[in-house]
């Protein structure tokens, strides 16, 4: 956003600073035609209008779950069939469907963990599939993460309420200053609207009262509004979100057999354009091994270096991003920061080694981002950013794109998609030897304003919008929930460890 370019809308009144915040909602836009088969992917049942009462939810304590065919002998590579019963807080059962459910088969002593796929029969029955995919113990864990009801509440509100979550902008010209709110859309508002020249993003403030539009400096996180009511506060609070429920069920014990194929016999090295299996992998002595391809691991340094000499990095996106690149620039030694004297959590940052003709980069996605107060020009969208860069068999391009736009509608995200994705296959029209990783969403967020099921939603419209293009879709959703350590937005050591490894494995498949 260096080169921004203003627009000065009609009429101009004259408005305070931040005065009365509201809650307005943004009234529904024609959707764009190419955009309904990607809707209909992430159609989600609802429950009827008449289940509005807590009682009448979902409750974590009175679901239950049981094997649907339990057997004596459980063998690696076969599969495992559970039940959910859903009931609500009077324990009646469920009639209709639409609760999220998230489930995994781990052991805590092997370290091991592998997800397991939820088919909902919207009949307030769900079954789980677990693939068997190591010796030894194994225990099923159910997670009620939100009742339909709950997820009723995260739908409408991400349409209907997109200033939730709202930024300031600082506008600073001739030793005057103001301090106004910023978003990706302000109607209703005397605004200042900037439109990014190359990728036409564009980002609203609302008009300072003396000073010019030009003379925005810096942004920030503003504040998170409270859209919810007391009904919905109960549907969404911790006692009923993310609760193990109880089963039945008791843990089993998984067999060698020796007629079956590995399952990995059959893989292929890790290339762009290939599909992720359900599940994408499993972890076993906290190392995951990917379904998708041969990954490999890179336990020392000099084994990671090696597969990053001559390489020009470019990474783009949020801070579960940015942890890869904290966990190559402690993990190499060789691998130096440069301080550019810019706000960290934004970026951006450069690490290098010269000897090995290494640059590493990242920085924040362009807005809107949850940052710290950051200069304007700092802040770059990434399909503009990919526009400058020539690309070739040096250059690996990883963009990750979704925590920061869980709180807008589903058609903001799709428009910023439809961006990326021209950059991307300009890139490798003009480059096609150019590494391309686009890091899927992982679990943690457990919130009005970014939860599991939103997050969820924008994963599966990220696979679908680089489905078929030469790049490289990094499945981590996997890897965060099943893993043993607590969900969290920013994922742990091992796993971050992992994620890194599966990227290395694709830059250097041999």
């Amino acid at each position: 956003m260096d080169s921004m370019k203003k627009y000065e809308p009609p009429s101009p009144k004259k408005q305070s600073p931040m005065s009365s915040p509201q809650t307005t909602t943004i009234p529904p836009r024609t959707i764009n035609p190419n955009f309904r088969p990607f809707l209909k992917l992430i159609d989600w049942p609802g429950p009827p209008s008449s289940a509005q009462h807590y009682n009448f939810s979902t409750s974590p304590n009175k679901c239950n779950y049981d094997f649907l065919s339990p057997r004596e002998v459980y063998r690696i590579g076969e599969k495992l069939e559970v039940i959910i019963t859903a009931r609500d807080h009077n324990g009646q059962p469920k009639k209709y469907g639409g609760d999220f459910f998230r489930a995994k088969l781990h052991s805590q002593a092997l370290k091991a963990g592998v997800t397991g796929q939820v088919k909902d029969y919207n009949n307030g029955n769900y079954l789980v599939t677990f693939l068997l995919p190591w010796l030894g113990e194994a225990q099923v864990q159910i997670s009620l993460i939100h009742s339909s009801e709950a997820v009723e509440i995260l739908k409408k509100k991400r349409e209907d309420f997109p200033g939730k979550v709202f930024f300031y902008g600082y506008f600073q010209f001739n030793g005057s200053s103001e301090v106004m709110e910023c978003n990706l859309e302000l109607l209703g508002r005397d605004i200042c609207t900037y439109k990014d020249p190359v990728s036409g993003d564009t980002w609203q403030c609302v008009r300072p009262q003396k000073l010019p539009c030009d003379s925005l400096v810096y942004h920030s996180m503003g504040k998170y509004r409270k859209v919810t009511n007391r009904l919905e506060d109960s549907l969404l609070s911790g006692s009923v979100t993310n609760k193990i429920i109880p089963g039945s069920v008791s843990a089993i014990n998984v067999t060698a057999d020796n007629s079956s194929v590995g399952l990995t016999s059959n893989l292929s090295v890790c290339r762009p354009g290939q599909d992720s299996p359900q599940p994408s992998g499993f972890y076993y002595g906290d190392r995951w091994t990917s379904l998708s391809c041969l990954g490999r691991h890179f336990p020392l340094p000099a084994d990671a270096l090696a597969c990053l000499k001559s390489k020009n990095i470019y990474m783009f996106g949020d801070s579960t991003l940015r942890q890869w690149f904290e966990y190559l620039e402690k993990f190499i030694p060789s691998l130096k920061m440069i301080d550019l004297h810019v706000s960290y959590k934004s970026g951006p940052l450069i690490a290098v080694d010269a000897t090995a003709g290494l640059v590493m980069r990242w920085r924040a996605h362009g807005l809107p981002i949850r940052t710290s107060k950051s200069m304007m020009s700092d802040l770059h969208y990434e399909a503009a950013d990919l526009a400058g860069i020539g690309g070739g068999p040096h250059t690996v391009i990883v963009l990750t794109l979704w925590a920061h736009f869980t709180t807008y509608p589903v058609r903001i995200y799709l428009e910023r998609l439809e961006r990326v994705r021209r950059a991307i296959t300009s890139l490798l029209f003009r480059s096609p030897e150019t590494t391309v990783i686009i890091k899927s969403a992982n679990t943690g967020y457990k919130s009005i304003y970014g939860s599991d099921w939103l997050s969820l939603q924008l994963d599966i419209l990220l696979r679908a919008a680089f489905k078929g293009m030469r790049v490289i879709i990094l499945d981590v959703w996997d890897m965060t929930s099943c893993h043993y350590l607590p969900d969290n937005i920013h994922p742990g050591p091992p796993v971050i460890k992992n994620e890194v490894d599966l990227m290395l494995s694709y830059i250097c498949p041999k």
